[in-house]
């Protein structure tokens, strides 16, 4: 391979490695700290942030066109002149010679429109931002702050609950009990509740996994409370069924499509309480999207006034009718029953919506009375929608005792402090033994200088590539690294020093010696990858850490030693025609 291609082939490298640490150097080098903070929250909270923000801009723009018709907007607004301006455009109107407050909305067909469209501006802003993040090397607990919170589902008592309440409908509910089947279940709930907890708590991208038979691990980066966040583990989900209010619901959807800045205030409450019917109250509708997140899709008028608590469910599953048709499963205990059958019997032809920790899930028109216990809900769901519901109505009857085992919280003072250092180990690491083989090695030093920062600057790369967190084992992984990859330049030019004694010239003792040293530097790191990947693959948490960035570095050392390298001292023979190899004291060319 001659040197022209290799050249090619390390700038296309380095390209490449840019490209992954972008998005760490965007996060970390170029978003303000309060875009940081909103981005780390939940989706929702980005999309009631922006709403908010941009309810706010809209409401502005029209008190000033209603105070003065010929007002401009202040400079601060010059974004949104420019959105106007492209809409004119797009309708092919001619664009206003001075783009007034009054001019800027008639450049939109609704107020709607104009809402989406400023909407836009604070929405994308925020998930650049974030997926930035999700693209960027992350800090771990122990850089970045937060807590880590082990808990213990008891699932012996859930199931003896479970085997008490089946036991009070008949003996054969019991003898069919699947208590294997009920745990696997119980536990996936839990998860699946602590995970909608604690996102919704807006905190940033929480682990939560299951552990063991009966736990569950979560690990929460950032600031947060662990009052707060032990409230939001310990609290059952609020599972109840209301009714709602078709006509009304549609009323209030026709109104806030015509008034979407001006219904709510910035805490999200309704404004003008005579929009919707004494009694009853506005709740968000919310479907999974395409990612398991609760999305918003509308509101439901529903009633302040409870039908049945979800407490009374006993079991919930998803079947299909003689007509292939996916419905939704449940049985209620003997008072549920009663209560559900006098609810739906007086309420034939309206609608009762399900109601899970203020968000209506789903919502069902009453056809019949139900009085036997066993409910079915049908209404065209896919297999998806209809395991969701489930999921909400297993929040009440899988009612899973949980108990805070343990609990570490880690300030952020220590993290920075942890950062800190762990920049200075390598700092010092790097400095020194550049420092050494500068000294040692005299110019050929020099080599082993740039592959070594080349080494750095890639094993970052490839950490943002991967998603992969930055831990203090992971810095100790990089220390040791560096001491490691300049172990391969020592090896390199003490061949080439060999060859130098023996009368070799410059060119051929360099090429002697990189093929001398190869096999040797290979044998030695890939020894160690293969302990690195066993750890990595057997290892937990800190090992684990520990084990992926020394792989990580291994691949990379390998390759500026034997191929940076290369090319450097082949570009000074051949370009600069260099004679001599400065590579050491008492070397006689």
């Amino acid at each position: 391979m001659n040197k022209r291609t290799r050249f090619v082939i390390l700038l296309a490298v380095l390209a490449i490695c840019f490209v992954f640490l972008w998005p760490s150097i965007s996060w970390y080098g170029r978003t303000p700290k309060e875009v940081q903070a909103l981005a780390l929250g939940s989706t929702e909270k980005i999309k009631d942030y922006a709403v908010a923000k941009a309810s706010e801009d809209v409401r502005t723009i029209k008190d000033l066109a209603v105070k003065n018709a010929s007002a401009k907007l202040s400079p601060e607004y010059a974004w949104i002149e420019k959105k106007a301006e492209k809409r004119y455009k797009a309708n092919k109107q001619t664009v206003p010679a001075e783009m007034t407050a009054v001019a800027v909305l008639n450049a939109y067909s609704s107020e709607k429109d104009f809402l989406d469209d400023v909407q836009s501006k604070y929405r994308d802003e925020i998930l650049k931002a974030k997926k930035a993040y999700t693209n960027s090397v992350k800090l771990g607990l122990d850089l970045s702050g937060g807590m880590n919170v082990i808990v213990r589902a008891d699932l012996d008592e859930a199931v003896k609950a479970q085997k008490e309440s089946l036991a009070s409908v008949s003996e054969e509910s019991v003898a069919a009990f699947d208590e294997a089947n009920f745990r696997k279940e119980a536990i996936a709930n839990a998860i699946e509740n602590l995970s909608s907890r604690v996102d919704r708590f807006g905190l940033s991208s929480p682990v939560i996994r299951q552990q063991g038979s009966d736990r569950i691990y979560i690990e929460i980066p950032g600031a947060a409370q662990a009052d707060a966040i032990n409230t939001l583990i310990m609290g059952k989900g609020l599972l109840n069924f209301r009714l709602s209010n078709a006509a009304a619901t549609q009323a209030f959807n026709d109104y806030y499509n015509q008034h979407p800045a001006t219904t709510f205030n910035a805490a999200g409450e309704l404004i003008d309480q005579s929009l919707i019917p004494e009694g009853y109250e506005v709740l968000g509708f919310y479907k999974k999207d395409a990612y398991g997140l609760d999305e918003r899709t509308g509101y439901v008028v529903v009633s302040k006034e409870i039908a049945l608590e979800g407490k009374h469910i006993q079991s919930a599953t998803v079947t299909s009718s003689e007509l292939g048709e996916i419905e939704v499963c449940f049985n209620l205990d003997a008072e549920g029953t009663k209560l559900f059958g006098d609810f739906t019997a007086a309420h034939v032809g309206e609608t009762m919506s399900i109601v899970s920790d203020n968000k209506v899930k789903s919502d069902a028109t009453i056809r019949t009375a139900i009085t036997g216990g066993s409910v079915s809900l049908t209404g065209g769901f896919s297999f998806e929608e209809a395991d969701n519901i489930k999921k909400v109505l297993q929040t009440a009857w899988l009612n899973v005792p949980l108990e805070v085992e343990s609990q570490q919280v880690i300030g952020a003072s220590l993290g920075d402090e942890a950062i800190r250092q762990g920049v200075m180990a390598i700092l010092l690491g790097l400095g020194l033994i550049l420092i050494f083989m500068l000294f040692f090695y005299k110019a050929s030093g020099i080599n082993a200088v740039v592959a070594q920062i080349l080494n750095l600057y890639m094993m970052f790369s490839i950490l943002s590539a991967f998603n992969l967190t930055l831990t203090l084992s992971s810095i100790a992984g990089m220390i040791l690294t560096i001491g490691m990859a300049v172990d391969a330049n020592v090896l390199v030019f003490e061949r080439i020093k060999e060859e130098l004694r023996a009368g070799k010239s410059r060119a051929a003792a360099i090429s002697m010696g990189f093929d001398n040293a190869f096999w040797a530097i290979m044998d030695s790191n890939i020894t160690t990858f293969i302990a690195a990947l066993f750890l990595s693959q057997l290892g937990t948490g800190a090992i684990q850490g520990f084990a992926v960035s020394l792989a990580i570095g291994v691949v990379s050392s390998v390759f500026t030693a034997l191929f940076v390298s290369r090319l450097m001292f082949d570009f000074s023979t051949d370009v600069f025609h260099a004679k001599k190899v400065s590579i050491g004291w008492g070397i006689k060319q």
